[in-house]
This record gives structure tokens, C-alpha cells and sequence, in this order.
């Protein structure tokens, strides 16, 4: 073999090797593969950090930062996480968390109205009404946004044509007879 050749067969070599690499690069900025997501994993241990995150957010929030390494992009994981962080009056990084579900859970209602309940706990109040509005968007009637949505606007002074309307839906089908029974009373408040 002459020498041109085996020095191009030796640099192919070393570019293939170091692409090899950079491609199994520790780095947490590296956009993983899709053979190295493990959305199972992360579902499983989901799952299973929901059901500490009252009684043990030490070990919730240990097997959540698990569950997204198994893949980061499990959007109920962030979501979750975010929910814990909010528990914990930690809103930066509760929004922080509920960014990426909601970018990652683009037609769940969730992530938003947790957004909204974040926003408006940090005096965000114009904020929060609009993204209470975006989770009615993707979700019209969804009952958790819509009673947060409408707690919003009353504690605030914001009510609008809309709160009548879904001030009665919580009257009828609210959560919890508590709900039902707010629903009702707000009712009687409102202005004809």
C-alpha cells in the first residue's frame, strides 16, 4: 500500500474515532439519543415519586431528577418536579420545570394551569390570567383550570363575561362539594 493511502485510511480512521467520541460525550448539554432515552424508566419512576411527593420530597425529588436523566425529555417528570419545587415556595425553579413540560406536553392542560398557579403566587397577576387562559385553550372546560382560573379573577378584581359562565360549571360539576358550594355562594356576589 503506498504512503498517501495509508495516511488517509489513518486520518479516516482517527475522524471516525473522535465522531465516535464526541458522540458518547458525558456532557448534561449534549442532546441525547433516542437509543439512550429510557421513557419506560422515567414513567416508572414518575410514577412512583407521585406517590412521595407529600410525606418524602427528599426521595420524590431524588427519584425525579432519575426519572429525567432516563430521559429529559418525559414532560409529566418536569411537571411533577415543578409541582414539587412550587410545594416547597421554590417558583423560579417550579417555572422553570413547567416550561418544559409544557413545551414537551403540548396538549395537557397541566403544565399551564401549574404555570398560572406559579405565576400568580409570584404577584404575576396579568401573567397568570393569560396562561390560565392558554390551559383552557388546549383544554376547553378543563374544571382544575377553570376554578383556578376564576378564584384568580375574583380574588383579584378581574372577572369578566367568561366568570358567570364558569362560576356555574363549578357549581354543577366542581371537584369537591367545597368547590361547589364557593362556586354557588360566589354567584349570589356577582353583579347581575
Amino acid at each position: 500500500m503506498n504512503q498517501v493511502k495509508h495516511t488517509q485510511l489513518l486520518i479516516l480512521a482517527s475522524v471516525c474515532l473522535l465522531a465516535g467520541c464526541a458522540m458518547r460525550s458525558g456532557s448534561p448539554y449534549a442532546t441525547p439519543r433516542e437509543v439512550n432515552r429510557n421513557s419506560l424508566r422515567a414513567q416508572e419512576l414518575t410514577r412512583e415519586a407521585a406517590e412521595l411527593l407529600d410525606h418524602d420530597p427528599q426521595k420524590a425529588e431524588h427519584l425525579l431528577r432519575e426519572a429525567l436523566t432516563a430521559d429529559l425529555y418525559y414532560g409529566p417528570g418536569h411537571n411533577n418536579l415543578g409541582v414539587m419545587y412550587l410545594k416547597q415556595g421554590q417558583l423560579y425553579e417550579a417555572a422553570n420545570e413547567f416550561e418544559w413540560a409544557r413545551k414537551l406536553m403540548p396538549g395537557h392542560p397541566d403544565p399551564r394551569m401549574n404555570l398560572a398557579l406559579t405565576l400568580e403566587r409570584a404577584g404575576r397577576i396579568e401573567e397568570a390570567l393569560a396562561t390560565y387562559d392558554t390551559a383552557l385553550e388546549v383544554y376547553p372546560n378543563h374544571l382544575p383550570t377553570m376554578q383556578a382560573l376564576c378564584r384568580c379573577q375574583l380574588r383579584h378584581n378581574r372577572s369578566d363575561d367568561r366568570t358567570g359562565e364558569m362560576l356555574k360549571e363549578i357549581a354543577l360539576r366542581g371537584e369537591t362539594q367545597q368547590w361547589r358550594s364557593w362556586a354557588r355562594q360566589q354567584l349570589t356576589l356577582l353583579p347581575p
